[in-house]
């Protein structure tokens, strides 16, 4: 048996820390509806009994909150809105003193229109030092009315806006949101005084947002786009153009090697995962290279359909491409920028049945499985009212954005806030539904066969069964069924419509009820096996 980093193998819990808890009063001894760092401090122990190793906590610095944090004014403080430094480091105490990590999110792309480097910027004028930190350049046509080039906002929209005395800059996001410079060296000099100034205070590692976008073309050319696309880009997940001069261009390792000797001057194995939307399985592997980041999204598992074949594909291909680079792969459903994936899968009974199946078959992968708050709670996409939208893509769009997915947990009671934070009956900054007294924490606590029952088991029932394993993992698809081999442990999915036999082995988990002997469709089981194919003796911990 290996023994791997802290974070080769680990289940971390990302917490959207609007929607998390909601634990700073206001003047009336209420919370304000926002969720904060005190309020995560409080559930940190419902964190540890969950299961998970560590988490990720969405940005808490100084910002105007216009994309809720990730439009950064100052990198190296806490926002008002979500406490103090004070509750920082008191939270990232208790959480060790837990047994929890803890990844902090880090947006090196771009800075809030708020941070004192664009509003220099912005004063200094046309070929200033100031402007050289962010992408500004003259514009085309006649009197440069038209922008730069022809890249489109992740959030709709041109990514150009102009400044009064005529020159335009780049966002990749909001206008709100300015790219950086990265061939400027004093941004890459800033940014690692950022990384030290966390690692100082004790954070575990970084979430790199946008990790494959701070290099763009150096010459800023057109994105050469086909005629007939089949549909417009409408978000990272969903982009469909392989012309990317914006993204994953070749210099951006070299921020890496450099953050990887920081990283690797600290004690406690400090890690960073890379958010690098990538076109291919093999252009991820590039970023988790043995001299670059820990680790990196695999955005393939999260947009497969439901399909054996599919899920089979994904992770031979996963594997393969992670095997050169001497990591492990990540295996991730669901976050705070897509439709929570029981609504993916169909909604209703249907897409909680195939998420628990998902997410019972990700927990026996090899490396790290990343959980979005509330899918242990069975939440779906929320129809957030228009009047109570926020995304930013919503007001440059029209579209609904992802707010769906960022709606406050419900913690306890019958009637909103849920416990969340505030007066019964009150709403937090995104409302809650008002048919979510059974999906609580408190409900599905006392009820044996929920969803946060099935997701404890099976997080305990990895830890008994995969620790510190590493055999070879080998996925195929026979007929509708997804069956995944490691560990002596047989991994069986049932993807189709009709319900197939159960193979033989010793249940030692299962995302639903196996009546008869037989594996129900939209159903995942664990079988433990020998390698002759005799049954495994081994902890059962079946639904």
């Amino acid at each position: 048996m290996t023994r791997h980093p802290w974070w080769y193998d680990a289940v971390v819990y990302q917490v959207y820390v609007r929607s998390f808890a909601d634990g700073l009063p206001t003047g009336d001894g209420n919370g304000d509806g926002i969720g904060d760092l005190p309020g995560i401090t409080s559930r940190l122990p419902y964190l540890r009994d969950l299961g998970v190793d560590a988490l990720w906590i969405t940005p808490f610095y100084t910002s105007p909150q216009k994309d809720h944090g990730y439009d950064v004014a100052d990198y190296s403080d806490v926002d008002p809105l979500f406490g103090a430094l004070a509750d920082l480091d008191e939270l990232l105490e208790t959480a060790h003193r837990l047994g929890l990590r803890v990844i902090v999110d880090l947006v090196p792309n771009h800075t809030s229109d708020q941070h004192a480097w664009f509003r220099a910027a912005l004063a200094a004028g046309p070929g200033s030092p100031e402007r050289a930190r962010y992408l500004f350049r003259s514009g085309r046509g006649k009197d440069g009315v038209q922008p730069p080039n022809n890249w489109d906002s992740i959030f709709g929209g041109p990514a150009w806006t102009r400044v009064p005395d005529g020159e335009w800059y780049l966002h990749l996001f909001d206008a709100s949101q300015p790219d950086l410079d990265w061939r400027n060296p004093e941004v890459g000099d800033m940014f690692e005084g950022v990384l030290r100034f966390w690692l100082d205070r004790g954070v575990d590692g970084f979430r790199v947002d946008v990790a494959h976008g701070l290099y763009k073309d150096a010459a800023l050319r057109d994105q050469v786009r086909p005629r007939k696309p089949k549909k417009a880009a409408e978000s990272m997940v969903e982009r469909v153009l392989h012309d990317e001069p914006m993204w994953d261009q070749p210099e951006v390792h070299e921020v890496y090697r450099r953050w990887r000797k920081v990283l690797d001057s600290y004690p406690g194995e400090r890690m960073a995962v890379a958010e690098a939307w990538t076109q291919t399985a093999a252009s991820m592997a590039m970023f988790i290279r043995p001299d670059e980041l820990h680790q990196a999204f695999n955005f393939g598992w999260l947009g497969t359909p439901w399909s054996a074949e599919a899920f089979a594909d994904v992770i031979t291909d996963s594997i393969a491409a992670v095997a050169a680079a001497a990591s492990a792969p990540t295996w991730v459903l669901s976050n705070h920028d897509v439709e929570r994936h029981p609504t993916r899968y169909g909604g209703g009974p249907v897409g909680l049945a195939r998420g628990r199946a998902a997410t019972l078959t990700m927990l026996a992968l090899p490396g790290s499985a990343y959980l979005y708050q509330g899918e242990e709670l069975g939440l779906e996409q929320v129809d957030v009212p228009p009047e109570a939208r926020q995304d930013p893509s919503w007001f440059r769009t029209g579209k609904p954005g992802r707010d769906g997915c960022r709606v406050p947990l419900p913690w306890s009671g019958t009637v909103p806030p849920y416990g969340f934070g505030g007066p019964a009956g009150s709403q937090p900054w995104i409302p809650q539904p008002d048919d979510w007294a059974n999906l609580t924490v408190e409900s599905q606590l006392a009820d044996p066969d929920s969803t946060l029952a099935f997701y404890r088991r099976a997080l305990a029932a990895r830890r008994a069964v995969f620790a510190g394993a590493d055999d070879e993992t080998v996925a195929s698809a026979e007929d509708d069924l997804l069956v995944v081999r490691r560990a002596g442990v047989r991994i069986v999915l049932n993807a189709g419509t009709y319900p197939a036999p159960l193979p033989e082995g010793e249940v030692l988990i299962s995302s639903g009820p196996l009546p008869g002997g037989v594996l129900p469709p939209d159903t995942a089981v664990w079988l433990g096996i020998t390698a002759s194919g005799q049954e495994r003796s081994a902890p059962s911990t079946s639904l």
